[in-house]
């Protein structure tokens, strides 16, 4: 079944690659959307997939790259749309 999650991850995910992790695991696990910084330190996305590749994509966000420190990971599911085409970093 496809879903799609708006996701917001806090901690330190600004300036240590974030947005460019969640792009390359976003490309391995098939799903589509965008990631971005938020003025306020924090990365939002919005995904959508299977519902099984997106519980496996936000496993891999609480993880992060090396450098990053995740506080939090929230995911809310909304209507699925599918309207994106790929994944990109904004």
């Amino acid at each position: 079944m496809l879903k799609r999650y708006h996701i917001f991850v806090s901690g330190r995910v600004q300036g240590v690659f974030y947005r460019d992790f969640s792009r390359k695991c976003a490309m391995l696990l098939g799903i589509k959307g965008w990631t971005k910084n938020l003025p306020d330190g924090r990365v939002e996305m919005m995904v959508e997939g299977t519902e099984h590749d997106l519980r496996e994509f936000v496993a891999k966000l609480r993880v992060g790259p090396d450098a990053a420190i995740i506080d939090d990971v929230e995911s809310e599911e909304e209507e699925y749309k599918n309207e994106f085409d790929r994944f990109l970093i904004m």
